[in-house]
């Protein structure tokens, strides 16, 4: 598989990035009955649960990597990633490959 690039974005809802370090490994998990987006990719920390989701917004999407719903149809029901780089606009992670 191409190697995938994706932003965490609304991390400032849940637990802000401080405590995030490059290597961090990082589940994801898509929502299909998200009420705001079909598309959606909830991304979970262990011990803490839900820290933010796959950004899917021109918005929010940093640079070139992938959005949620560019990232959906190559991911099962859950997925794993890690994370690269923190910014404050968030997370740079990249798709670890089943």
């Amino acid at each position: 598989m191409k190697e995938v690039i994706f932003t965490i974005a609304g991390m400032n809802h849940y637990y802000g990035s401080d405590f995030l370090k490059k290597g961090m490994k990082v589940k994801l998990i898509k929502e299909p009955d998200n009420e705001y987006d079909k598309e959606a990719i909830r991304v979970e920390l262990k011990g803490l649960g839900k820290i933010g989701y796959v950004a899917n917004s021109t918005h929010t999407v940093i640079g070139e990597s992938y959005s949620a719903g560019r990232m959906y149809d190559l991911i099962k029901k859950k997925a794993k990633g890690n994370v690269m780089l923190i910014t404050p606009r968030g997370a740079i992670c990249k798709l670890k490959e089943d």
